[in-house]
């Protein structure tokens, strides 16, 4: 008696959820579930006619009620074999009228065509800021993405102090973080104890390398670059950081993280006459997939230009000047502006203020500049 009690109070303090749904007969479909689906029956009432059939499997709890007033919806199974999994079905119908729909557990990254565009985003016009993850403010710098294919936000936090982040990781084929105003504490996998980005620095976030915002300054501000636009972010529950290993050279799907301090910069001749460059080291980070600089004018009267590259991105840090495109209008740029050039365009920057700074974002890291005679 005494040992049914503790039992049963042990059973009580458990806490179960399961989803509802609607059968006509669970008879039916419980050899549709156990069998095609693979989930396992835990309960089941009344003996002599069963109405209620609760099953288990893949992480999910169903509870198959006869009459139930819900619609039998969707379930998604996700599995790394989907053609080994129900005789190579992708879609199904329970006897219930429950969808069913097998796909891939971790299908591969998909980065569509780049749709080329001549894209000027200004902070003058006021684009609007809206909240996102963690409480943050963002704001659009490529609004047509590209077609997909990138994503540029502007970020800040007015008011400093801990951010309410969890360890996550993002699937994405790159990722930039450019701090450009205040500092930000962050944390890495495998990069050692957390450390300070301040304006001016920058890292790239490999796939999938866990990480997690801990502390910001009063209005901080990040510009945030990731390909393709739309990625999954994915909560890891069970790492804590930081986690007490250093492996500074450990590569992540290809890429290893590369932390840029402004305060070591080496600056040499850029890609455009009359303009100077530091180089941050993410193309040899990437092996090749981005590249990240930030370009200040020098002296002179810059030429036209023309690149091979398929992305080319860039946010005025400081200062201003006028980009002048092909069979385009002049447009007057300046602090808080971003401008996306296609290839093959002929473009200048004209009329450069004497502190006008650069971010520049490549995609591939490698292309070709040519000098426009034309």
């Amino acid at each position: 008696m005494s040992d049914q009690g503790n039992g049963s109070k042990s059973m009580r303090a458990g806490t179960e959820a399961e989803i509802r749904v609607s059968s006509r007969d669970v008879r039916q479909d419980i050899p549709f579930f156990t069998g095609t689906l693979r989930f396992r029956l835990e309960k089941i009432f009344p003996a002599d006619h069963p109405r209620v059939a609760v099953l288990a499997g893949h992480g999910v709890r169903l509870r198959l009620e006869t009459g139930a007033a819900e619609p039998p919806g969707t379930l998604r199974i996700l599995t790394e074999e989907p053609a080994a999994f129900a005789a190579g079905a992708t879609v199904l119908t329970a006897p219930n009228g429950m969808r069913i729909e097998i796909e891939m557990l971790d299908p591969p990254l998909r980065i569509p065509d780049t749709e080329h565009a001549f894209v000027v985003r200004r902070l003058r016009d006021q684009d609007p800021w809206v909240i996102g993850r963690a409480g943050m403010l963002y704001r659009d710098l490529i609004p047509s993405r590209l077609g997909g294919t990138i994503i540029a936000s502007h970020i800040r936090i007015p008011n400093g102090g801990p951010v309410p982040d969890m360890v996550h990781f993002h699937s994405v084929g790159f990722q930039l973080i450019y701090c450009y105003q205040g500092w930000v504490d962050l944390v890495y996998e495998d990069q050692g104890p957390e450390f300070r980005l301040l304006a001016g620095d920058c890292v790239i976030q490999p796939p999938e390398i866990r990480h997690r915002v801990l502390f910001a300054s009063d209005n901080i501000e990040v510009i945030e670059i990731a390909v393709p636009a739309e990625h999954v972010t994915t909560i890891d529950h069970d790492m804590t950081l930081p986690n007490g290993t250093l492996r500074p050279q450990r590569r992540f799907h290809g890429q290893r993280f590369v932390h840029h301090k402004l305060a070591d910069a080496v600056w040499s001749p850029f890609r455009i006459p009359g303009f100077t460059h530091r180089d941050t080291g993410i193309r040899e980070g990437t092996d090749g997939v981005a590249n990240v600089q930030v370009a200040r004018f020098q002296s002179g009267d810059p030429p036209a230009t023309r690149h091979t590259g398929d992305i080319l991105f860039n946010f005025v840090l400081q200062g201003a000047m006028t980009l002048q495109g092909e069979q385009q209008p002049d447009v007057d740029v300046s602090q808080g502006d971003a401008f996306v050039i296609p290839p093959g365009m002929s473009t200048r920057y004209a009329h450069c203020s004497a502190d006008l700074e650069l971010l520049e974002v490549t995609l591939p890291g490698l292309f070709e500049t040519s000098v426009d005679n034309s």
